[in-house]
């Protein structure tokens, strides 16, 4: 048996039965999802087993604007569709104003098809803690960490703060490839119990607060802090408190085996318009039909950037200096960049941004959250994360008096 064979027969094993897995059997499943990885150059997609994520009793569709009507021209939309559909999207939702201007799904994938979220996933991250802080659970963005995670307590991690798990300041470890099989970037995403590697076994190399690093491990975390400070399991409180509210569908996500800890830095799936109606939380500043569920200032927190990384916010990229390609590590760090061919037309512009350039864009000034899930676009395709939202942006009919915003600064 070939080792994804090996994965998916333990871990479909794990989730059919609360009987725990023996030494052996976590050590194998390990072995597997290890050897999985390794074939597939560094990349780990089977995802199992996976946990049910609750969302609304009965989601309904978001409304959508006759074409006729639309606020942002019909050749802007057509032509960011297009460039959507040239990159191999699966969907593409623009909305604005209260409702969809466009909902394009392309080949197989419908309005009920889950997607997987890749680092999506972080935005959401960031979104449960403010939904936490609203609901009482969290004091502050500023709490240490050890209040929760209380193994850390007397140790150099006793000062890494919530709000470095957000803004990727912890100083942990940055995501990196090793092809050693012990080594803890390996041990913290593959491991059937990553939550204790994530505890005990995961390297602290700057001092809290001091250095920019992007890592899938920082966002894990995320999962065990609100365990332990809402006592529900992390697909519950976010299915309860974050996708019903919204009358967003669920989905499920990925857990280290059944009943384990789950994976809140990446590997959620959603539908597309699950994953919008977050976008627009954003936009309406956490308040939803009258109801506030995020902290009042919270999203403004989430979308500034700090001195370690201007365009890094709480989860989300944020507009920042303008840059023609940007990183997802440290500024400073090699790595893939992508690329914005021009400044955004909106400084305040955030966005979700995922591996396989999956994005969520947000412009609070003019209204606009637009949204990109799919594939890796193909190599003929450079992507450009400016394309989209200049498109719908320069699109906008203007009614008068409108002022657009004013456009992302270069240094």
């Amino acid at each position: 048996m070939n080792a994804l064979a090996s994965v998916l027969v333990i871990a479909g094993m794990a989730a059919a039965t609360t009987t725990p897995l023996t030494s052996d059997e976590l050590a194998a499943l390990y072995r597997a999802r290890f050897e999985a990885t390794m074939k597939a150059g560094g990349i780990f997609t089977q995802y199992a087993p996976m946990e049910a994520v609750p969302g609304a009793t009965t989601p309904q569709p978001l409304p959508q604007r006759p074409a006729n009507t639309t606020t942002i021209r019909g050749d802007a939309l057509a032509a960011a569709s297009a460039y959507a559909a040239a990159a191999s999207s699966s969907a593409f939702l623009v909305w604005r104003h209260g409702a969809l201007e466009r909902a394009d799904y392309f080949g197989a994938t419908t309005a009920d098809t889950q997607l997987v979220s890749k680092s999506l996933s972080k935005p959401l991250t960031a979104i449960a803690v403010g939904r936490a802080l609203a609901l009482g659970h969290l004091r502050s963005l500023d709490t240490p960490v050890a209040d929760y995670i209380t193994e850390w307590r007397g140790t150099p991690k006793a000062t890494i703060l919530i709000r470095h798990l957000l803004d990727m300041r912890t100083g942990l470890l940055e995501q990196m490839f090793s092809a050693d099989p012990d080594h803890p970037i390996n041990r913290v995403y593959l491991d059937p119990d990553h939550g204790w590697h994530l505890i005990h076994n995961y390297p602290l190399l700057h001092p809290p607060g001091t250095r920019y690093g992007y890592s899938n491990a920082t966002s894990e975390l995320v999962a065990i802090v609100l365990e332990r400070a809402t006592r529900q399991r992390y697909a519950d409180f976010i299915g309860r408190e974050v996708l019903a509210p919204i009358g967003a569908a669920g989905g499920e996500i990925w857990v280290d085996r059944a009943g384990g800890l789950a994976h809140s830095g990446c590997c959620m799936t959603l539908p597309a318009e699950s994953w919008l109606r977050l976008g627009i939380l954003l936009l309406n500043d956490g308040m939803v039909n009258g109801e506030r569920l995020l902290p009042a200032g919270f999203v403004d927190q989430m979308a500034r950037g700090t001195p370690e990384n201007p365009h890094y916010g709480l989860g989300v990229w944020v507009a920042g200096p303008y840059v023609e390609r940007r990183g997802f590590g440290a500024p400073d760090s090699p790595g893939p960049k992508v690329l914005h061919s021009e400044p955004y037309l909106d400084r305040d512009l955030f966005l979700f941004d995922g591996n396989s350039n999956q994005t969520i864009y947000v412009s609070r000034a003019t209204g606009i959250v637009a949204l990109r899930l799919g594939p890796t676009p193909p190599k003929t395709v450079d992507w450009d994360n400016s394309k989209l939202p200049n498109l719908l942006i320069g699109g906008i009919r203007r009614q008068p008096g409108e002022v657009l915003p004013q456009p992302q600064p270069r240094p």
